[in-house]
Protein backbone atom coordinates (compact mmCIF):
# COMPACT_ATOMS: atom_id res chain seq x y z
CA UNK A 1 0.00 0.00 0.00
CA UNK A 2 1.29 3.30 -0.84
CA UNK A 3 2.33 6.28 1.52
CA UNK A 4 -0.49 8.80 -0.56
CA UNK A 5 -3.11 5.46 0.12
CA UNK A 6 -2.37 5.30 3.90
CA UNK A 7 -2.34 9.28 4.39
CA UNK A 8 -5.76 8.93 3.05
CA UNK A 9 -7.25 6.03 5.05
CA UNK A 10 -6.15 7.90 8.28
CA UNK A 11 -7.38 11.40 7.77
CA UNK A 12 -10.72 10.24 6.56
CA UNK A 13 -10.45 7.62 9.42
CA UNK A 14 -9.57 10.76 11.83
CA UNK A 15 -12.63 12.72 10.79
CA UNK A 16 -15.14 10.11 10.98
CA UNK A 17 -13.76 9.40 14.63
CA UNK A 18 -13.77 12.92 15.32
CA UNK A 19 -17.31 13.76 13.78
CA UNK A 20 -18.47 10.16 16.06
CA UNK A 21 -17.22 11.44 18.99
CA UNK A 22 -17.77 14.84 18.73
CA UNK A 23 -21.82 13.89 18.24
CA UNK A 24 -21.32 11.52 20.96
CA UNK A 25 -20.08 13.78 23.66
CA UNK A 26 -21.76 16.73 22.98
CA UNK A 27 -24.78 14.91 22.48
CA UNK A 28 -24.32 13.67 26.02
CA UNK A 29 -23.62 17.33 27.33
CA UNK A 30 -26.94 18.29 25.98
CA UNK A 31 -29.04 15.70 27.14
CA UNK A 32 -28.09 16.74 30.50
CA UNK A 33 -26.04 13.12 31.33
CA UNK A 34 -22.75 14.86 31.86
CA UNK A 35 -22.23 19.30 31.71
CA UNK A 36 -21.55 20.62 28.89
CA UNK A 37 -18.23 21.63 29.73
CA UNK A 38 -16.95 18.14 30.75
CA UNK A 39 -18.05 16.26 27.43
CA UNK A 40 -16.18 19.28 25.22
CA UNK A 41 -13.24 18.35 27.84
CA UNK A 42 -13.32 14.77 26.19
CA UNK A 43 -12.65 16.25 22.44
CA UNK A 44 -9.87 18.28 23.30
CA UNK A 45 -7.05 15.28 23.36
CA UNK A 46 -8.82 14.71 19.56
CA UNK A 47 -7.68 18.27 18.14
CA UNK A 48 -4.05 17.73 19.85
CA UNK A 49 -2.50 15.74 16.93
CA UNK A 50 -4.85 17.93 14.50
CA UNK A 51 -2.29 20.47 12.58
CA UNK A 52 0.04 17.56 12.00
CA UNK A 53 -1.97 14.85 10.96
CA UNK A 54 -3.55 17.87 8.13
CA UNK A 55 0.40 18.02 6.76
CA UNK A 56 1.06 14.46 6.99
CA UNK A 57 3.70 15.02 9.60
CA UNK A 58 4.83 10.93 10.51
CA UNK A 59 6.02 12.19 13.81
CA UNK A 60 2.53 13.05 14.67
CA UNK A 61 0.79 9.49 13.21
CA UNK A 62 3.68 8.01 15.70
CA UNK A 63 2.60 9.67 18.99
CA UNK A 64 -1.14 10.74 18.08
CA UNK A 65 -1.46 6.79 18.78
CA UNK A 66 -0.86 7.16 22.21
CA UNK A 67 -4.06 9.62 22.34
CA UNK A 68 -6.36 7.30 20.56
CA UNK A 69 -5.67 4.53 23.54
CA UNK A 70 -7.50 6.93 25.76
CA UNK A 71 -10.33 6.75 23.44
CA UNK A 72 -10.13 2.79 22.75
CA UNK A 73 -9.94 2.44 26.66
CA UNK A 74 -13.42 4.43 26.84
CA UNK A 75 -14.87 2.21 23.88
CA UNK A 76 -13.85 -0.67 25.37
CA UNK A 77 -15.65 -0.19 28.49
CA UNK A 78 -18.28 1.17 27.38
CA UNK A 79 -18.96 -2.04 25.13
CA UNK A 80 -18.71 -3.84 28.63
CA UNK A 81 -20.80 -1.63 30.78
CA UNK A 82 -23.84 -0.80 28.52
CA UNK A 83 -26.40 -2.16 26.75
CA UNK A 84 -28.14 0.82 24.93
CA UNK A 85 -24.82 2.21 23.57
CA UNK A 86 -23.54 -1.29 22.06
CA UNK A 87 -23.51 -0.45 18.49
CA UNK A 88 -21.72 2.81 19.28
CA UNK A 89 -19.23 1.44 21.33
CA UNK A 90 -18.68 -1.40 18.77
CA UNK A 91 -18.16 1.07 16.00
CA UNK A 92 -15.71 3.59 18.13
CA UNK A 93 -13.42 0.46 19.17
CA UNK A 94 -13.50 -0.52 15.48
CA UNK A 95 -12.45 2.88 13.69
CA UNK A 96 -9.93 3.42 17.03
CA UNK A 97 -8.21 -0.52 15.77
CA UNK A 98 -8.18 0.79 12.46
CA UNK A 99 -6.36 4.29 12.88
CA UNK A 100 -3.92 2.49 15.49
CA UNK A 101 -2.66 0.30 12.79
CA UNK A 102 -3.05 2.34 10.00
CA UNK A 103 -1.33 5.72 11.78
CA UNK A 104 2.03 3.71 12.75
CA UNK A 105 2.28 1.92 9.39
CA UNK A 106 1.90 4.98 7.86
CA UNK A 107 4.56 6.64 10.59
CA UNK A 108 6.96 3.98 9.67
CA UNK A 109 6.59 4.26 5.84
CA UNK A 110 7.10 7.76 5.31
CA UNK A 111 9.87 8.19 7.61
CA UNK A 112 11.39 6.20 5.57
CA UNK A 113 11.13 7.49 2.35
CA UNK A 114 11.79 10.98 4.21
CA UNK A 115 14.71 8.99 5.47
CA UNK A 116 14.06 9.89 9.09
CA UNK A 117 14.74 7.45 12.27
CA UNK A 118 17.27 6.97 15.51
CA UNK A 119 20.59 6.83 14.15
CA UNK A 120 22.67 3.86 14.91
CA UNK A 121 25.30 3.60 17.49
CA UNK A 122 28.75 3.47 15.82
CA UNK A 123 30.39 0.05 16.60
CA UNK A 124 33.58 1.59 16.56
CA UNK A 125 34.89 1.58 19.98
CA UNK A 126 37.12 5.04 20.50
CA UNK A 127 40.17 4.88 22.59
Amino acid sequence: MSTSTLLTLSRLGYLALVLLLGGWFIGQGINGEYSLLFSLLWLVPLFLPLRGILKGNPYTYAWASFILCLYMLHGLTLLYVTVTARAFAFIEVLLITLLLIAFPFYARLRGRELGLGLKKKSTKTQD
